[in-house]
């Protein structure tokens, strides 16, 4: 896979290093077990796959590119490069400037960018409507598209469904930014739909069964669906694919109730010519990501700690994923552990802050701790929480050592 230019800072030497480790043990990915890290009063499980991802690492790559490519001149982004604070508050320290946050809502007027501007394109990509803004100012649209190659794959799919006369359903959060530019590819290709979850498919099967009217269904998904949308005539052929971010399970839960809708209304033997069998599009990442946290909850652990932005779809993933079985913290850096007694960490379900304390096991002899972060989160970051937890253990083994032993253990 290609190596990424990328800030040193964000990288560390120790799950670097643990990372290529378990990359060289299984090149082809069958076992997503967690490393363990076993410090004496603390023991940490460490996902098999986590962190930095192909599209996050080639988006912070061009855009430190553009940053030093441009001294001269004004460097813009169109929203957050990713869902993180740290590299998006870095790249605004060097002078880059943010158009609009991620709900859409515009810092920078359109009529105050100039020609020779630079403008840099997310990793969650763009709407063509912006895309065409950007072109009719002058702008260079793709010199500094950081688009997610498996993202564009999505666009893909749904321009294949969309000219084969398929309606595309796109699974994902309306709201989102990729979400977003997702619907204006696909709407220009063919009808399109989004839903959010399982109840709001399940509410479409019953409108496709006859048990809702069309007001009911045009009530349930104002603004969701492309202009001149006519649910009697564009739901008869359908095909999903999704926000790359999604919980894999959803997006296979949600193909396969369509699909025994479609087979309730028109016959199996007709299946194919109203459900496209499109499979699943979410990115290698999320789907590694994904299995590796099942792969921690499979362990004895006590808690669960996932580092991430609070924003970031695929985090929040995760950490719904863990909180099914375990007491789980979502922390966006170790600056919310305060300490032994007391953490800091985001509900994602009320978007509010919360405040915990004696999170951590007093009546253990050993603290077991799962341990995984998003896609757009840099791995020095999880070192640092590494540290900060270690911190108030006076006993615990020095990581050097603890990382060497594990180290010689586990190399291929």
């Amino acid at each position: 896979m290609k190596q990424f230019n990328i800030p040193s800072y964000y990288r560390s030497s120790i799950i670097g290093i643990l990372k290529e480790i378990r990359k060289n043990k299984d090149p082809r990915k069958k076992d997503f077990l967690p490393s363990v890290l076993d410090f004496g009063p603390v023991r940490f499980f460490i996902a098999r796959h986590f962190g930095f991802c192909y599209g996050v690492e080639n988006a912070i790559e061009i855009s430190y590119k553009a940053l030093e490519e441009n001294p001269d001149k004004r460097v813009f982004l169109l929203s957050q490069m990713i869902h993180n604070a740290d590299v998006n508050a870095d790249l605004q320290s060097r002078g880059v400037k943010f158009i609009m946050d991620t709900d859409g809502r515009q810092f920078i007027p359109w009529n105050e960018l100039k020609s020779n501007d630079v403008l840099i394109i997310p990793a969650f990509g763009t709407t063509l409507e912006i895309e065409k803004i950007i072109a009719e100012i002058g702008i260079e649209v793709h010199k500094y598209n950081t688009t997610c190659p498996f993202v564009e794959r999505v666009w893909k799919k749904s321009e294949k469904l969309g000219n084969e006369k398929f309606t595309i359903i796109i699974h994902g959060k309306n709201n989102h930014e990729e979400t977003r530019a997702t619907f204006s590819h696909s709407a220009a290709e063919g009808p399109s739909l989004i839903l959010e979850d399982i109840e709001e498919t399940k509410f479409l099967g019953e409108y496709l069964i006859g048990n809702h009217s069309k007001t009911e269904f045009e009530n349930k998904f104002q603004g969701r669906y492309s202009k001149g949308f006519d649910p009697i005539l564009h739901l008869s052929r359908i095909g999903v694919v999704n926000q790359t971010t999604m919980l894999a399970s959803e997006t296979q839960e949600i193909a396969e109730y369509l699909r025994q809708v479609m087979i309730k209304k028109f016959g199996e033997d007709q299946l194919s010519k109203h459900f496209a069998d499109t499979r699943d599009t979410l990115c290698y990442a999320t789907n590694d990501n994904q299995s590796a946290t099942m792969g921690l909850l499979e362990q004895d652990v006590d808690l669960a700690i996932v580092v991430g932005g609070y924003n970031s779809s695929n985090t929040s993933h995760l950490v719904e994923l863990c909180e099914r079985q375990l007491p789980t913290f979502f922390i966006s850096s170790q600056k919310e552990i305060k300490s032994k007694d007391e953490i800091t960490h985001f509900d994602f379900h009320s978007k509010k802050m919360m405040h915990t304390h004696s999170f951590l096991p007093k009546d253990k002899n050993t603290i077991n701790i799962a341990l995984t972060s998003g896609a757009s989160c840099p791995d020095a970051i999880v070192d640092g929480v590494i540290d900060r937890i270690l911190s108030f253990f006076d006993n615990a083994t020095p990581i050097e050592k603890v990382f060497e032993k594990w180290a010689s253990e586990n190399k291929a």
